[in-house]
């Protein structure tokens, strides 16, 4: 009997031990970062970019994962359902996590699922036709669509994005109704565009070459400010919509994770997002740094929580209780 109690105390002081030495020597193998965005898109650009510079200062590779689908959902309620909270596997986690168990049931709770542990950056988002459109500005396409109610069509990475919810919002505004077409992300709404299958792309700034080349015509974008890289593009506030949708993300584990490590790895995507490599991927995508710390970005999502509420429940989105 003294043995037993001699073994399970050594196990306990043993575990006691373990924790914060686990913690301490965190990072001892490559971290999963799960974007929940096609290959290819600007997200998918810009978290790598993140991930590089964040892997030199964790001593660890930040490897890429990408679980596309459920409008950047999939990924992310993946992690919360079955990942280990032990900083090994980390997610992007756009807005569509807290607006999503506002207007249908999930399998997630965006307050209790997550450790939340750095906001980073955000979006320039834009509407775009096709270079040979009839549509030569925004008041092009809202003129056809008071004329044709539902037959302008609008490509999004998804049902629930902070696109599709957006434009809805536009469109209530300006009285007329349009029709989304949801797809996965930037690549397939680029070509949707393109090939005709709907007259519009909503969409982050994953249009960008395609608008370099001529291929794209860019109508409005929806930041605060013009963009350096189209000065002559109007903002919403311009066209005159009290808007700006820039859908803002940060990074998450699972819940539970050690606080240690929550700050290891916070401390490694600040220096990322500061790193001028990474900067100038942003900029090449017009995103620009947009930090909060681990508890301000825990008040944040509450903030946001309450906000998206207000929205879906006034375009008649919201979930029946």
């Amino acid at each position: 009997m003294k043995r037993t109690a001699l073994a399970l105390l050594s196990a306990a002081i043993f575990a006691v031990i373990a924790v914060p030495a686990s913690a301490q020597n965190f990072p001892t193998k490559p971290i999963s970062l799960i974007v929940p965005w096609p290959a290819g898109g600007s997200t998918d650009i810009a978290m790598r970019a993140i991930a590089e510079a964040a892997s030199k200062h964790l001593g660890q590779p930040v490897v890429v994962d990408n679980r596309a689908g459920g409008s950047g959902t999939v990924g992310p309620a993946q992690m919360a359902a079955t990942a280990k909270p032990d900083g090994y596997t980390i997610a992007q986690i756009p807005i569509t996590i807290f607006r999503l168990p506002l207007m249908q049931k999930t399998t997630w709770d965006a307050d209790k699922d997550f450790t939340y542990i750095a906001h980073l950056t955000g979006y320039t988002f834009g509407v775009t036709v096709r270079a040979d459109s009839e549509f030569k500005t925004w008041a092009d396409v809202v003129k056809f669509a008071k004329a044709n109610p539902g037959k302008v069509t609008y490509a999004t990475p998804g049902s629930g994005t902070s696109l599709h919810i957006g434009m809805e919002q536009i469109a209530a505004r300006d009285g007329i109704k349009v029709t989304q077409v949801p797809f996965k992300g930037g690549a397939e709404t680029n070509a949707a565009v393109l090939g005709g299958h709907t007259m519009l792309q909503v969409e982050s700034s994953g249009w960008k070459a395609l608008v370099d080349s001529g291929q794209l015509r860019l109508l409005m974008i929806w930041t605060a400010n013009p963009s350096p890289n189209y000065p002559n593009v109007p903002t919403l506030r311009q066209l005159g919509y009290p808007f700006v949708f820039d859908s803002p993300f940060g990074i998450a584990g699972p819940k539970g994770m050690d606080p240690k490590i929550v700050a290891t790895i916070h401390d490694a995507f600040k220096k990322a997002v500061d790193d001028p490599q990474v900067k100038a991927t942003l900029a090449k995508y017009d995103m620009v740094v947009n930090y909060k710390n681990t508890a301000d970005y825990v008040k944040f999502v509450k903030e946001v929580t309450e906000t998206e509420s207000k929205v879906v429940d006034m375009l008649g989105l919201k979930k029946k209780d």
